[in-house]
């Protein structure tokens, strides 16, 4: 364990900003979100309304099991429905921030030189599960003061922080496993993330089995926290459950940890093909090699979400009836609600493709920072040739994923209302956000253009969409900070008729912008300013 200190301070001065931002991001959106479902559903009449609404397979599917569904509370919804996504980002957070302490340092050679220094062989893993430990309780004191400034009971929200910190940790513990297995970070970060997939999945069809939980749920990690039934009938035993498995899962990760060098994994890389295929070698080839993985798995899970939601356009009418009040959350038409909530399901899915978009141009800048795009560019490819193939790849791929998220809806509604007319229009509805999806990306490109290191500040675009689409109604948000959205400007097809201008000007703007990313990619030098 020697020099166990000094990793420590190290790597904890790598992540420190994104421990933060992730921090931040509960501290703030657990008590936003508390209050939006109290101003939502302001009575008992309400909120009895919303759990009828729920009895409903796909509406289980994407919340958790219904406890205390006949006399339904402010708190036992935000158990039901609000806890599964606070336990959701928490494991992200472990898998990409242990795989990043982890196998990326071993897969950029760092570790190998730490190594060569007086530091001992469980030194490295224990500074970073340290670390992961520190963020994990940050994230869960951040989730339980959320909770408890809003009203929450002061043992329940502390279940909830807690539970959300072992999921951290429990699928931080599972990266660390997949980060013995492969040589690449990549490839840990998207088994880990799989996995944690497979978990919603069960986790979501054990409930749909029977409503407080089935046999099937339990195999589900992200069942345990969910088991507690904080706000309901609190018991801490399951928590107990997920420190324990984590626990068996580090003692698994270390004990492969001994049957690999530093820098392979236990199963080794193929050694690939004598001669690449023509299409690898071009720019668009590798950027397509890299990240065709990630977008395979987007693809899939979001494909599932928008054919659950659509299965919920017909459940509207009765709650409606009970809690006029939800106009003001949801810009439903009364003449027409089942084409009025497909069109808001729309913008909330298209934050999907969105957030890839963004994701993969930010991965250019990893690939500058690594030395790759240097090494490409120095085989006589042009910068703006690279980053042209790139974005055209990107097209390529979110343009059509949007298509397809709209058939998903489509199909939804289609399973629910026996009308399959649905499916084409609402794919031909989902190309209208298109030039916002753009856009989106241009921003990300034009500030990586200018300055590499300022790329990271496009998620801001990201959040405050995320923001304006859920929450913009409820916070009467003023028109000019919701006009900051680039999906504010799509009009809610089809619900409402397109209008031209908005999406001629959205597509020139991305345009422009990509012209700016390109001026300032030639003026600065490559892994510099």
């Amino acid at each position: 364990m020697t020099g166990t200190g000094y990793l420590l301070r190290l790597y904890a001065r790598t992540v420190r900003r994104q421990v933060l931002i992730w921090v931040l991001a509960f501290l703030l959106l657990v008590p936003a979100s508390v209050a939006a479902i109290k101003e939502a559903y302001p009575d008992a009449a309400a909120l009895q309304a919303r759990a009828q609404l729920l009895d409903n397979p796909a509406a289980v599917m994407m919340t958790g099991p219904m406890f205390d569904q006949d006399h339904y509370t402010l708190w036992a919804m935000v158990a039901n429905e609000l806890a599964l996504y606070l336990y959701l980002p928490a494991a992200i957070m472990g898998i990409l921030l242990m795989v990043r302490l982890t196998r990326a340092e071993e897969e950029s050679g760092r570790l190998e030189m730490v190594r060569a220094l007086p530091v001992g062989r469980h030194a490295p893993a224990a500074a970073a599960l340290s670390v992961l430990a520190a963020a994990a309780l940050a994230v869960g004191a951040a989730v339980s003061t959320g909770l408890l400034v809003t009203g929450g009971a002061a043992p329940d929200s502390l279940a909830v922080g807690a539970a959300a910190a072992l999921a951290a940790l429990l699928f931080g513990a599972m990266a660390a496993v997949a980060a013995q297995v492969t040589e690449h970070a990549g490839t840990a970060s998207g088994m880990a993330l799989g996995v944690l997939a497979v978990a919603f999945m069960v986790r979501g069809l054990g409930d749909v089995i029977d409503r407080q939980g089935s046999w099937l749920s339990w195999f589900s990690p992200l069942a345990w926290g969910q088991q507690t039934r904080a706000f309901v009938d609190l018991r801490w035993w399951p928590l107990a459950v997920m420190l324990v498995v984590t626990a068996v899962i580090l003692v698994c990760a270390m004990a492969l940890a001994h049957r690999r060098d530093v820098g392979a994994g236990l199963h080794s890389a193929s050694a690939g093909r004598a001669v690449a295929r023509p299409g690898l070698v071009t720019p668009h080839g590798l950027a397509g090699r890299l990240l065709r993985g990630s977008f395979t798995a987007w693809m899939i899970g979001l494909l599932l979400f928008a054919i659950a939601f659509g299965m919920l356009a017909t459940s509207l009418e009765d709650m409606i009836a009970e809690m006029p009040m939800v106009q003001d959350w949801i810009p439903l038409d009364l003449d027409d609600m089942v084409r009025s909530f497909a069109a808001v399901i729309l913008t909330f899915l298209t934050l999907g493709p969105v957030g890839l978009m963004v994701a993969a141009v930010m991965r250019l800048r990893t690939e500058e920072t690594s030395g790759r795009l240097a090494g490409l560019v120095l085989t006589g490819q042009s910068r703006p040739r690279v980053c042209l193939g790139w974005l055209g790849l990107l097209v390529a791929w979110c343009f059509p994923m949007q298509g397809i998220l709209g058939l998903g809806v489509g199909v939804g509604i289609w399973t629910a209302t026996e009308d399959a007319s649905w499916v084409p229009e609402m794919a031909l509805a989902s190309l209208a956000y298109l030039p916002a999806i753009a856009l989106c990306g241009a921003i990300a490109f034009a500030l990586y253009g200018i300055d590499a290191r300022l790329a990271p500040l496009a998620w801001i675009v990201v959040v405050w969409a995320s923001i304006v689409a859920f929450l913009g109604g409820l916070l009467g948000l003023p028109d000019w900070l919701l006009g900051l959205s680039p999906l504010h400007h799509v009009p809610l097809v089809p619900s409402e008729q397109v209008e031209a201008v908005p999406l001629a000007v959205t597509s020139l703007l991305a345009v422009a912008l990509v012209a700016v990313g390109l001026v300032g990619l030639r003026r600065r030098d490559i892994a510099g300013g």
